[in-house]
């Protein structure tokens, strides 16, 4: 057995991939030329494979992606290719659960009005000042102020796609008293949260049910460009659509109109079809959306998680085992 390493890590990471490997021979390649003639009769890699270090593996096992997403790193020879594929999905689940819920606080107590407010040196809480309850009305008046806030209790949440990042949403979800609902193609239940998750032909239905709409679904050949006007339209008028998926589900144009229409309240978007964002989209000057860069994942503690999942798989390997994290390779995921 022999693992190739390209592009070649750090020594720090390098001992400890060595010490998980055990006998197994470990070569991490400098350059591109160093990889090709090791791949020759290595039996697994971990790194950027292409087409010209795969048409040279002629005993190659396993290769391991370093990311989680696919779409970008699997090309047909690699897809027809025997090998096994595992890829580095259930790092992120806490991370990005998180995030969605600093969106969903930031819209249902409109902090990116209060914010901008707050810029310009603004005191006027949404209902309006004339609204403010001073309790002398008598008890069950609900203020203008009081209606221009959410409360999370009474707010449902719909999340496409359960896997370990959706399903960790939906817990979040559920701790601020929220009822949750999902879509999944393959996941059936949310331990504890949602009992039953719907099929994905049942996604107008959520999307008609919910007040706060998750995309945590990957890219798949049959999730690309998934959402567009038909499904904006399912959606209430005053639901908030949420994507920290994959950019290319959603067809930014058709959000776009649905915002500016008034047919959504509003949108937080960490990825997009195109990234960076271009500077004249004009997402960014709509008052009722949040952008931020492609950052919902970012945590100190995923390196140390990314490497982990890499050492198990290295183990499982040595030991005849099956992998962890084996991906689908026509599926992208």
């Amino acid at each position: 057995m022999k693992l190739v390493i390209h592009p070649p890590v750090d020594d720090v990471r390098l001992e400890r991939i060595c010490e998980a490997a055990g006998e197994m021979a470990v070569v991490n390649a400098v350059n591109p030329e160093e990889a090709a003639a090791e791949i020759i009769d290595a039996t697994a890699f971990f790194g950027k494979i292409t087409p010209e270090l795969l048409s040279v593996a002629g005993q190659l096992e396993w290769v391991q992606a370093p990311t989680a997403s696919l779409e970008h790193y699997v090309f047909d020879e690699l897809v027809a290719h025997p090998c096994t594929l595992t890829n580095m999905r259930g790092l992120y689940y806490d991370v990005i659960a998180d995030h969605v819920m600093g969106y969903v606080l930031v819209f249902a107590r409109n902090l990116h009005k209060y914010l901008r407010q707050q810029i310009d040196r603004t005191w006027a809480p949404v209902g309006g000042e004339e609204e403010r309850s001073d309790f002398v009305s008598g008890p069950g008046w609900v203020s203008g102020i009081d209606a221009g806030h959410l409360h999370l209790a009474d707010c449902t949440m719909g999340v496409v796609g359960t896997g370990s990042i959706g399903a960790e949403i939906c817990r979040r979800a559920a701790s601020f008293g929220m009822e949750v609902l999902g879509v999944d193609p393959v996941a059936t239940s949310v331990p504890g949260v949602v009992d039953d998750v719907w099929g994905v032909d049942r996604v107008d239905e959520l999307l008609g049910a919910s007040d706060f709409v998750v995309i945590a679904a990957p890219h798949t050949p049959e999730t690309e460009g998934w959402f567009e006007t038909e499904r904006f339209a399912a959606m209430k008028k005053t639901a908030y659509f949420i994507n920290i998926g994959r950019g290319a589900i959603v067809k930014l144009d058709a959000l776009t109109e649905a915002l500016e229409s008034g047919a959504i309240a509003g949108a937080a978007l960490d990825v997009y079809e195109t990234e960076p964002l271009p500077v004249e989209h004009p997402l960014w000057r709509l008052e009722n959306v949040l952008l931020t860069p492609h950052i919902a994942a970012a945590s100190p503690r995923i390196a140390e998680r990314h490497l982990a999942t890499l050492l198990e798989n290295v183990a499982c390997y040595v030991a005849g085992e099956d992998l962890v994290t084996v991906a689908d390779k026509t599926r992208w995921f």
